[in-house]
């Protein structure tokens, strides 16, 4: 069975945090690929502030074209909203029954699983795979069994700060990767 983890976002752009991330856990987390799944509107972010979702996409789509191990994925525009990832993993795991799904996610997310919709359902059908965040106290869902922390780079990169850095004018040469930093600029986006 094909292991992919579904690291999920609205990338809004995505940055070298995300691509970092993705690679270590493509890499180190006994997984075949990891998923960069393009959430169209997070319920808990801004609306106003998002780039058109297929722009976010087409971003995801350039940053990771020369990794054969990190994809971009468009699987929750075809979902009716809300999208909660219960019925996106429903949705992949009928879609694609020869993969098996874990959820990429930071330890600051998993603070908050117990509200998410059938969060009982995902631990009981998926590995959560988490990540470190500084200044996070631990969940109480770590000791899970389903739950594993990953030992993987600690990145204090936002999606919000480059867009504040973009808005003002000011350089974000370093924090996009080099496949997307000129378009980002010459679009003017987020400005």
């Amino acid at each position: 069975m094909r292991q992919v983890g579904l690291f999920f976002g609205t990338f809004n752009p995505i940055h070298i945090g995300h691509l970092i991330l993705a690679d270590h856990f493509a890499t180190r987390a006994g997984l075949d690929e990891v998923w960069l799944v393009v959430t169209p509107q997070s319920p808990f972010k801004n609306r106003h502030s998002l780039l058109d979702q297929y722009l976010r996409l087409d971003l995801v789509h350039r940053a990771v074209a020369d990794n054969p191990r990190l994809r971009a994925s468009d699987i929750e525009f075809k979902l009716s909203a809300p999208h909660y990832t219960v019925h996106t993993l429903v949705h992949l795991q009928e879609k694609f029954p020869d993969s098996r799904f874990s959820i990429i996610m930071g330890e600051d997310n998993l603070v908050g699983l117990t509200k998410w919709k059938n969060h009982e359902y995902l631990l009981e059908h998926h590995q959560i795979l988490v990540y470190p965040r500084i200044g996070q106290d631990s969940a109480e869902l770590l000791n899970h069994p389903s739950v594993r922390m990953v030992d993987a780079p600690q990145i204090e990169i936002s999606s919000s700060q480059i867009r504040n850095l973009l808005k003002s004018g000011d350089s974000v040469r370093y924090l996009l990767p080099e496949s997307i930093h000129d378009y980002v600029v010459s679009e003017q986006f987020y400005r």
